[in-house]
């Protein structure tokens, strides 16, 4: 009978004896260049150092044989972390496997711990002083710092190993860093990564700001750029360590661009998730199904072990069915957080069986959920399905990563990536093709006209509801249609993607135009205050904070008339980012963009001035729509035809008068009430200027003689409007007014406390 005293064996923690002998597995050059960089920065006492390896180039492999001779050969603590369960299990075994004796001499063992927050691993309180490769999660060690400190006690160097380090810039992987340089003098910080910089410019100045030593000319240098190797996806197979990709598509003859709304167009280009309702859709295809099989099942001999990236939990588990059901082994692997949907969860220990038996050949197909892209070494696979498509350059480049594994590799000369299960999708919809990965010398890089492109897509999205509300007759856009065609071409985008607390990266692009461009430049100085006014150090903030805080936005920097108007959620995305990684995201100017070709005001201009005639007109107009070898015009307004020729109709009545002010009697006489006695966010409805001449005014009376804004109730003072909000002295509902001598500024925590006794 199994007591509480008893013991079973665990794998979260123990020790490791060297293997006798020596490792059979000759490191390939690039490895071996890595290593010997690594060498060279490795002099320095203190640095904090990028390896860059393309998804297969072997990042756990170089860096756990690195470190096994550097680190704990001579006996140095290393700390290891990452964001998923399964990346740590992968470090842990890497160390073990490679642990030969002719790479650490002067050791007999060391000990090892994994710390997450799976039930299979230990807990921080677990950790012990003498460990000496603690492999822990993020969020488990961010939330415990304090369990570090009996381990670090007495270290004069350590190495800290960011697995996936191009996550490093949130707010949790940045704590860590800091507070282990607060506790240690010599910390040697290696960030590992497939895609350093990913693609947004703000990124790279996130992790430069983190990552600033590295390999310049041949020689280790500090502060000048923050790599000390790199290898390209091009060169890995150039050099048969990966293989070359064959691209094979398949139609689908699915159409689900009809359905698509503007809320499913933004989960799908911001979020790269495709809504419920129509990833059902595209799971419950019982033809779309059948060609993913059909399509393997005919060319099962070439295809062989074959990797499908499924749209949602439920198409694994059918697809997964569909090709048992044909004679073909196939299994399923999903995340072991819970699906609501389908109620479905699988233990790691499920995971890791069905992982096996696919390395182990005992599966031909392994069908997942997207938790196969980020350091899972699957060497036997020879094909991708992409059954799902992406927006996301950096998945696409993991998914097609899962293949490419050469023959110098042990694993094949080519692989068949199916890209194309292409279904018909609205066409705003910049879907990645895979193909594009191996277009020019830097897979991470777009060219100028991409870029250009890129951004008109990006606007296109944002326009879409515009030109809706300005077709549907029941929708008042009459100021919106008022103000000059150039003005409501955005300036400028702030772009960036934070981490949900899922692990999943959420992408985000807020439109900037001349009417909105000063609300947000003063926000973003003012973030650090406002956050400090908050108290606000956690990560992931609740939905009141956000909420509250994004209603302290709008009153302090966007009342007022502001045509196009800034939009909540927004500023709630801005909010999210700043809370994870404490930094102003990255302004992107539309400068490369031609406005003049954009500007349908100055087309109608130029069809007046012309005196065309109307078949010309015709003509002219059709011209610049059609003209293939200058599309903007067409990406600009999202390919929709009758979009850009409203906008013309409205834009030549401006110029025949017609959008003058009348008179018109109203159908019914309503009841009249005074501005003043409204709320101030009904007035801003109504009179968005008298609103900020209101707000403007109670702080300009509430500074005092050094010019600081002073809270009225406790007195405390600041120079910044983020930490008050605008109160009335005798509340609306005994009888105050929204006037001038009924108005006043209280610090939050003052007005929080009046509202309560109301």
């Amino acid at each position: 009978m199994v007591t509480l005293s008893d013991s079973i064996e665990v794998k979260s923690f123990g020790k490791v004896f060297p293997n006798s002998g020596s490792e059979k597995r000759t490191p390939y050059d690039h490895q071996k260049k890595a290593m010997e960089y690594l060498d060279k920065i490795n002099r320095f006492p203190s640095y904090s150092t990028l390896v860059v390896l393309p998804t297969g180039g072997g990042k756990t492999y170089t860096a756990s044989m690195w470190l096994l001779k550097n680190a704990l050969d001579k006996k140095k603590k290393i700390l290891w972390i990452a964001h998923r369960q399964m990346l740590l299990e992968q470090a842990a075994e890497s160390f073990q496997k490679y642990a030969y004796a002719e790479l650490i001499p002067h050791i007999s063992s060391f000990s090892f711990r994994i710390v997450s927050g799976s039930s299979s691993h230990d807990r921080t309180s677990d950790i012990q002083a003498d460990d000496q490769l603690l492999i822990i999660s993020k969020d488990s060690i961010g939330r415990n710092l304090n369990r570090l400190d009996s381990w670090l006690c007495g270290q004069q160097e350590i190495y800290l190993v960011v697995d996936e380090a191009h996550h490093s810039t949130a707010k949790t992987y940045r704590k860590v860093i800091d507070y282990v340089r607060g506790k240690v003098p010599h910390v040697k910080l290696i960030g590992l990564t497939a895609t350093p910089f990913r693609t947004a410019v703000e990124e790279q100045g996130l992790l430069a700001k983190i990552y600033s030593d590295g390999i310049k000319d041949g020689m280790a240098v500090h502060g000048e750029i923050g790599i000390t190797y790199q290898i390209s996806l091009k060169e890995l197979i150039n050099r048969r360590i990966l293989s070359k990709p064959i691209f094979e598509s398949y139609y689908t003859e699915e159409e689900y661009g009809n359905s698509i709304g503007i809320d499913a167009l933004e989960s799908i280009q911001r979020l790269d998730v495709i809504p419920e309702g129509i990833a059902r859709q595209m799971a419950d295809s019982a033809a779309r199904n059948k060609l993913i099989v059909e399509t393997y099942k005919a060319k099962h001999k070439e295809y062989g072990q074959t990797i499908v990236f499924a749209v949602n939990v439920i198409h694994a588990i059918q697809l997964s069915k569909l090709f048992n059901n044909e004679g073909i082994p196939a299994d399923f692997v999903v995340s072991d957080v819970k699906d609501y949907i389908t109620g479905v969860t699988l233990s790691r220990e499920e995971n890791d069986r069905k992982l096996q038996a696919y390395r182990d050949g005992k599966l031909q197909v392994l069908v997942n959920v997207n938790i196969l892209t980020e350091g899972v070494d699957l060497p036997k696979t020879q094909t991708v399905f992409l059954a799902r498509p992406t927006v996301s350059t950096i998945l696409m480049t993991q998914m097609v990563g899962r293949a490419l594994r050469g023959p110098d590799a042990g694993g094949t000369p080519s692989a068949y990536i199916v890209v194309s299960f292409v279904d018909h999708w609205n066409e705003h919809i910049a879907w990645v093709n895979p193909e594009s990965l191996f277009d020019g010398n830097n897979e991470f890089t777009d060219s100028p006209i991409e870029r250009v492109k890129h951004d008109l897509r990006m606007i296109a999205i944002s326009k879409i509801e515009e030109f809706a509300s300005i077709l549907d007759s029941t929708v008042d856009t009459t100021a919106l249609e008022k103000v000059p065609f150039e003005k409501r071409i955005p300036v400028g985008m702030y772009a960036f993607s934070y981490l949900e607390e899922n692990g999943m990266d959420h992408s985000y692009q807020v439109m900037v135009y001349d009417s909105t461009e000063e609300a947000y430049r003063n926000l973003m100085d003012a973030l650090p205050s406002l956050f400090k006014s908050y108290e606000s150090t956690d990560e992931y903030l609740s939905e009141n904070v956000i909420l509250d805080m994004e209603q302290q936005c709008r009153d302090t920097f966007f009342c007022g008339e502001m045509i196009p108007p800034y939009e909540s959620r927004d500023i709630i995305n801005i909010l999210k980012y700043y809370s994870q990684y404490e930094a102003i995201p990255q302004f992107y100017t539309f400068d490369e963009i031609d406005r003049s070709k954009l500007d349908v005001a100055a087309i109608a201009k130029h069809i007046r001035d012309t005196g065309m005639s109307w078949a010309a007109e015709e003509e002219y107009i059709n011209s610049l729509w059609d003209n293939a070898d200058d599309n903007m015009l067409r990406l600009f307004f999202g390919g929709r035809k009758l979009n850009f020729f409203q906008q013309l109709s409205i834009e030549r009545t401006k110029l025949m008068g017609g959008y003058d002010d009348v008179d018109r009697k109203p159908p019914v006489i309503f009841g009249q009430r005074k501005l003043e006695d409204m709320p101030l966010y009904r007035i801003g409805e109504i009179a968005p200027e008298l609103e900020k001449i209101l707000r403007d005014g109670a702080f300009e009376k509430s500074k005092n003689e050094r010019g600081e804004y002073q809270c009225a109730c406790c007195g405390i003072t600041d120079t910044s409007k983020i930490f008050f909000q605008v109160d009335h002295i005798v509340p609306m509902n005994n009888g105050g007014k929204s006037i001038p001598e009924n108005l006043q500024i209280l610090c939050r925590k003052c007005n929080g406390k009046k509202g309560d006794k109301k």
